[in-house]
């Protein structure tokens, strides 16, 4: 394995995964990396790409699916960046919903959580973890 590989992968389902997809880059920045179709147009499989690493995969909400018990458009992720404040107005810009705005925590962290066009909670902060 090599360093830049994502070890972890979050993994959702969307109603609408194409227009998920190009909220997620739009709103938050993250890389499209792969979309594949499925049969009835959907997407199969998605990677996303966090420009500061890892990422997440996603696809349509489908009955084969393993996890097709799964509601789309639920999770919770939080993602660490460097630049709260620019990430947080280019989100609303892009229509994502405040759940928590910009806020210094009681950690040192300085975060917000929002919630993308299907209701998944995202929360982005420069806590990086011990």
């Amino acid at each position: 394995m090599t360093d830049n590989q994502a070890i972890i992968w979050s993994s959702l389902r969307y109603a609408d995964a194409r227009t998920a997809i190009r909220f997620l880059v739009e709103a938050f920045g993250f890389k499209e990396t792969a979309v594949y179709a499925d049969d009835e147009g959907g997407v199969a499989h998605a990677e996303l790409r966090w420009p500061g690493g890892g990422g997440i995969m996603l696809g349509s909400a489908r009955p084969d699916s393993v996890i097709a018990d799964l509601p789309a458009g639920v999770g919770s992720l939080y993602i660490v960046t460097d630049e709260p404040d620019a990430l947080f107005a280019r989100a609303t810009a892009a229509g994502a919903a405040v759940v928590k705005g910009l806020a210094d925590e009681d950690y040192g962290s300085r975060g917000f959580t929002v919630r993308d066009l299907e209701g998944v909670y995202w929360s982005f902060g420069t806590y990086a973890g011990e």
